[in-house]
């Protein structure tokens, strides 16, 4: 924990305390993480989907003038990209691959050490094979070793294993960092949501009021990378965070979306 985290405060009573960040803005930018934030946390990531009130929000976001969407997620560009519509920019594999106006920019590292991340992955499928719900995910740039529905008698070993092999066989090239009952593996770079984020909102006009939204360890530096000036809001609970704000879950995210579409609306006409 770090000097600047703080159990972050409950949105529905800092609203008037956000608006005004906001309307003295010139236009929005909103970040959005994706599992966890617009889809619930499931068993099996490959059925995990937004909520269909989060997705009608994010389109109707996207398409308010003034106004740039952008999801930062730690799965693979193309896996995220499938799974929601509507935003101006993706971010993949926590942001060391980013697609923004009709191209995709891939962290020249990441893609230099993308084949040890594979053939560590494919000794970890083949070695964890035994364990019982144990999923490894391959995402090129990164990989993720899913424990949510490992037994837990069993999950001391499997972290135990995983951080054997990448010692062995990642060197000084890979790192393990943690989440929500997963353990990610990817370059050892001074990179991930945050700077990602900076590069989104480096693009856009002065005056831009940045919001991000997530729920778990890899979006504190993104939380980090908007406030103060921005506005970091986490789903979850009151534990220690970068972020100032918080609502409870991703049921909660549509209607903080639908609220900033109508603060940018409301804030269109008077200006126009």
């Amino acid at each position: 924990m770090t000097a600047t985290e703080t159990p972050p405060r409950p949105l529905e009573e800092e609203l008037p305390r956000v608006r005004a960040t906001l309307v003295d803005a010139t236009g929005l930018l909103v970040c959005l993480d994706f599992d966890g934030t617009l889809a619930p946390i499931v068993d099996d990531p490959d059925a995990a989907v937004p909520t269909e009130s989060n997705q009608r929000a994010v389109t109707a976001l996207a398409e308010t003038p003034g106004v740039t969407t952008a999801v930062v997620s730690g799965r693979a560009l193309t896996n995220v990209r499938e799974r929601i519509d509507g935003p101006t920019i993706y971010a993949g594999n926590h942001g060391l691959e980013l697609a923004r106006n009709g191209s995709v920019a891939v962290h020249p590292v990441a893609r230099k050490r993308a084949t040890r991340v594979e053939r560590l992955c494919a000794m970890l499928e083949t070695v964890l094979a035994s364990v019982p719900n144990c999923r490894v995910e391959n995402k090129r740039l990164t990989g993720t070793v899913h424990l949510r529905s490992v037994p837990a008698a069993a999950e001391t070993t499997v972290r135990r294993i995983t951080h054997d092999l990448v010692d062995r066989f990642g060197g000084d090239a890979l790192e393990i960092s943690t989440g929500k009952r997963i353990l990610e593996i990817g370059p050892d770079i001074p990179w991930g949501k945050g700077d990602a984020v900076e590069l989104i909102a480096a693009d856009e006009p002065p005056g831009t009021a940045v919001v991000y939204i997530g729920d778990d360890v890899t979006d504190e530096s993104a939380f980090r990378a908007v406030e103060p000036d921005g506005i970091g809001i986490r789903v979850g609970d009151d534990a220690p965070s970068s972020a100032s704000y918080r609502v409870a879950s991703p049921a909660d995210v549509a209607s903080v979306l639908s609220w900033l579409e109508t603060i940018q609306n409301e804030r269109g006409e008077r200006v126009r």
